[in-house]
């Protein structure tokens, strides 16, 4: 698949979006077709830490995993270029989100409450911040209403669907075909 690209990012493109909205999916179809490597966050903070995230959670509280989160990051945006995709919560906290601004591109992969719910009653992956509620939906529906206005500031918006990922991976990488376009016009035209 990489062989599609017409284009490598010139940084890491992040991906950002609540639970259940496709990143780590997608990010691994877009890091192929971009011909980059693919890094879940998520999976980088648990090796780290040596623990899950609902332990880090439970342990230690919601404050020192975001701590521990931007820190990862940080290091993973030192590296190579690659396709990276954060926990739900990642792009709330301002250093971080900042640290994702001025080092990569940031998409936002934007999804339906139907949407989340539905793919999030098929997961089996521990949700620290849903679980604790009790009504999925209930609880998705106030983490939308909270954390939509935040992941506007995302430099693009791809919505996803329920249908299937790589159309999606279609539109995020033309969405950032233009938005490299844009914001370097003079290297569109030799490409």
């Amino acid at each position: 698949m990489a062989s599609e690209s017409f284009f490598a990012p010139p940084r890491t493109v992040v991906l950002v979006g609540m639970m259940g909205a496709g990143k780590t999916s997608i990010g691994r179809r877009l890091a192929a077709r971009l011909g980059v490597p693919f890094v879940d966050a998520d999976a980088e903070i648990e090796q780290a830490a040596g623990s899950s995230i609902a332990d880090i959670f439970e342990r230690h509280g919601e404050e020192a995993f975001r701590d521990g989160e931007r820190r990862v990051i940080a290091r993973l945006l030192d590296g190579p270029v690659h396709v990276m995709a954060t926990g739900g919560g990642a792009f709330l906290d301002e250093g971080t989100r900042e640290l994702i601004r001025s080092r990569a591109i940031s998409v936002w992969l934007r999804a339906s409450l139907d949407t989340l719910a539905a793919r999030l009653e098929k997961s089996r992956t521990p949700r620290p911040l849903l679980d604790k509620e009790g009504d999925l939906r209930t609880a998705l529906a106030r983490l939308i209403d909270e954390r939509y206005p935040v992941y506007q500031k995302a430099q693009i918006t791809v919505e996803t669907g329920d249908g299937p990922h790589d159309p999606v991976v279609d539109s995020v990488y033309d969405a950032l075909q233009v938005f490299l376009e844009e914001e370097n016009p003079r290297n569109s035209a030799r490409q």
